[in-house]
């Protein structure tokens, strides 16, 4: 597949986090998206079991800019914990609630400020699957054009809703190379449902992030 062919959609938001999974307790972002983030954003806007996107590079349009703020969450205490419409229902059959006070807790976000990306992808077909792919190539193209999406996507965490566009008139990456070090690339999953995370070596160069072929889940 040549770059020319390609398909492309500019990603904008005013905050993104990119979480390390390294972290476990205050949430820390990669300075850029990973793969498996890029993916997700794609599979927000276009998505069928028919095929799987295959991310070829990320690029940095803005500066990278991290801001920090504190946030009052829900600590993880078990299923009661968790909102859910069972729960609801038995409170209010039998009477109960929830309280939150008891259950909060703070936690430390090193996010990133006012990002600014093109992802560049292909679209994989299924052996199985008689389908050209230049068929889901224009339906994405398509969708994007029209501003359609099958749910919004988001920059990293659900609170940080992405704007997304085609990528015509997109300002060139920032003239940016440093080596990233190890990033998430995705995770294999086994049958059992527990997942195995898979890293690369990552690199900048001149404000594009390329997963190598290689790598490539």
């Amino acid at each position: 597949m040549k770059n020319g062919s390609l398909l492309a959609v500019r990603i904008r938001g005013d905050l993104a986090c990119f979480t390390r999974p390294e972290m476990k307790v205050e949430r820390v972002s990669y300075p850029v998206p990973t793969p498996s983030a890029a993916r997700g954003i794609l599979e927000a806007i276009f998505w069928k079991p028919e095929f799987r996107w295959d991310v070829k590079e990320i690029q940095v349009l803005s500066p990278i800019r991290y801001f920090s703020i504190v946030r009052n969450e829900m600590g993880r205490q078990g299923k009661e914990s968790r909102a859910s419409y069972r729960s609801a229902r038995a409170w209010q059959q039998q009477g109960g609630g929830f309280d939150a006070s008891d259950k909060r807790t703070q936690r430390h976000t090193l996010a990133l400020r006012d990002v600014d990306y093109v992802i560049r992808a292909d679209i994989d077909v299924r052996l199985d699957v008689g389908d050209d792919p230049a068929k889901y190539r224009d339906q994405f193209r398509r969708r994007v054009a029209k501003g359609q999406c099958f749910a919004q996507p988001y920059l990293g965490c659900r609170e940080f809703a992405a704007a997304f566009t085609t990528a015509d008139g997109a300002p060139d990456p920032i003239p940016v190379t440093d080596d990233l070090g190890p990033m998430l690339l995705d995770l294999e999953y086994r049958a059992d449902g527990t997942g195995t995370p898979r890293f690369f070596n990552a690199q900048l160069d001149r404000g594009i992030l390329r997963v190598p072929e290689s790598e490539v889940a």
